[in-house]
């Protein structure tokens, strides 16, 4: 009896897929808040300099530019004049609290030529992002889903608490970084645990339920922003819960496809017996003996490897066989890609004037239209079709703006706007096809990489920013060009719509290579051709 067989015996979608999909959901509103809480943690408020040690200051003294210190000399009347002079502070800096009560800028006067620090510690902490999607995705193919979750949400409690209390800055710094790598256990995790609770036709409105609950934690960050104006206490609101996160995950159960695969059959028939009894289905949980288990066990270990070399899975395994690297390599193009272009352009939408706060809400709404649409379209056209074209949309819309006259301001952040949801788009299909293609044995490595990819792509990303101000056509021509290009990388990409997930790699390359024979029958023809020659 197949996993799929005894999934269903037990219920696929069930009392508890809808308990357990929640309770993996919840933390994932919290996400976004700590990677964009810098937007407001970090915020540069208005400021002058400090006069004779008081909190007073010369209202005629204002910075104009915070790398090169200079300071704009206005006369009584407010005037500017012609003069640009070097002057320090002396005696620190009064900041404008209309908007930030306290950030780290303002704590520990992360202004003139300490400006550049505040980007460092967002470095650090999408640095940390990076290197926890390598230590989680082997950590969790090798002891499990829900052992690497339970990990990643207590230190994202520890390390995100540890941030609010530091006493200084490079304090800080490493409490980000260490968080980064944290976030990136529960990334991987907890939409590994939905994907492998489910059966293939609810694992679109699964990914689409925790699309939105990522969309909407963008608003959430806002509206904790705007009520907990110090940078301190907004910090303990998006690392606090974090604990609560951790006491009730431990009611959740380790996935029974990594249990079947890795031969711990005693622990997989207890937990389906569980599910069959949450979901109502306690006597056909019954009549799941542990021999059919061991069965299934069985099967999955004489086809585990399809490794000439043996061993258990490891990162080679991504790149050895055929069908492997090819979805590896077009993953790892499309989350590059995706995650260069959304965080480059999330980062200088400078037209949006209209408050931090306010902005935020924006995205916010933005990114949930665009996961909507996104679910319904993997609905109908399939992951490959949506991944591919979400890229390719997102490319055009970029370089369109290259067309927009200079006085027709408006039409070109619309432009702007709509790439980046499409951006947001592929990001929500590439986390779904990627658990899809990757097979259970080393799903989580496979995730850990792509993940890796897309870090790299939002680190790149402020380095583009940079050339733009030497060569200002380059970030949208770069946003725009790389998608198109690995739109139609994502071509390559096999559809797995509605399809079982695959557990070994043997699966994958069977099914690469039945894909490569619909696509090249005559070869087919030619082989059989040689066969029947050779017995007659």
């Amino acid at each position: 009896m197949a996993f799929s067989e005894l999934l269903e015996k037990v219920g696929s979608m069930g009392l508890f897929q809808v308990i357990a999909i929640i309770f993996l959901s919840i933390p994932v509103l919290l996400i976004h808040s700590h990677n964009l809480v810098q937007n407001f943690s970090a915020g540069v408020p208005d400021h002058y300099c400090r006069v004779n040690g008081t909190d007073k200051y010369n209202p005629f003294l204002r910075m104009g530019g915070s790398k090169t210190c200079l300071i704009e000399a206005e006369d009584i009347a407010g005037n500017s004049t012609d003069v640009m002079i070097m002057q320090r502070c002396q005696d620190g800096w009064v900041y404008d609290k209309s908007i930030f009560s306290s950030t780290i800028v303002t704590e520990w006067d992360l202004v003139c030529g300490l400006g550049s620090l505040k980007e460092l510690a967002q470095s650090l902490f999408m640095a940390g992002v990076l290197v926890g999607s390598l230590i989680f995705g082997r950590l969790s193919d090798r002891w499990g889903r829900r052992a690497a979750l339970l990990c990643s949400l207590l230190l994202i409690g520890v390390m995100g608490s540890g941030a609010a209390f530091s006493p200084n800055f490079s304090t800080y710094c490493a409490f980000r970084l260490l968080s980064g790598v944290a976030l990136s256990g529960l990334l991987l995790n907890y939409l590994c645990l939905s994907l492998e609770l489910v059966s293939p036709t609810s694992r679109t409105l699964v990914i689409s339920v925790q699309g939105y609950c990522s969309a909407a934690g963008q608003i959430l960050l806002a509206g904790l922003a705007y009520a907990l104006r110090d940078w301190r206490w907004l910090q303990m609101a998006i690392s606090l819960p974090f604990f609560i996160f951790f006491l009730y995950s431990w009611w959740l159960p380790e996935s029974i496809r990594w249990l079947l695969v890795n031969n711990k059959p005693e622990i997989a028939l207890r937990n389906l017996q569980r599910v069959a009894k949450i979901n109502g289905r306690k006597e056909e949980g019954e009549k799941i003996s542990l021999e059919m288990v061991r069965c299934e066990v069985e099967k999955e270990d004489t086809a585990k490897f399809f490794n000439p070399n043996g061993g258990r899975p490891s990162l080679l395994d991504l790149f050895r066989t055929p069908g492997m690297r090819k979805i590896t390599c077009c993953l790892m193009c499309v989350s590059f890609a995706t995650n260069l272009s959304y965080f480059g352009l999330s980062m200088d939408l400078s037209g949006l004037d209209f408050g931090p706060h306010l902005v935020q809400v924006i995205f916010g709404a933005i990114d949930m239209v665009a996961k909507f649409t996104c679910a319904m379209a993997l609905s109908l056209l399939g992951r490959r079709t949506v991944q591919s074209g979400s890229l390719l949309c997102a490319g055009a819309l970029l370089l369109l703006t290259f067309t927009v006259p200079k006085d027709l301001p408006v039409l070109r952040i619309v432009l702007v706007v709509l790439g980046k949801g499409c951006l947001s788009a592929s990001s929500l299909c590439s986390y779904l096809y990627g658990g899809e293609l990757f097979p259970t044995v080393v799903r989580q490595t496979g995730m850990g990489v792509t993940t890796m990819m897309a870090r790299l792509g939002g680190i790149v990303s402020p380095v583009v920013l940079m050339a733009g101000g030497t060569f200002p056509f380059l970030p949208l021509l770069l946003f725009g060009v790389v998608p198109i290009v690995s739109g139609i990388v994502a071509f390559l990409l096999p559809e797995l719509h509605n399809a079982p997930l695959p557990d070994t790699i043997q699966e994958v390359e069977e099914r690469a290579r039945a894909e490569k024979k619909k696509l090249n029958p005559k070869e087919g023809e030619i082989v059989i051709s040689v066969v029947m020659a050779t017995r007659f």
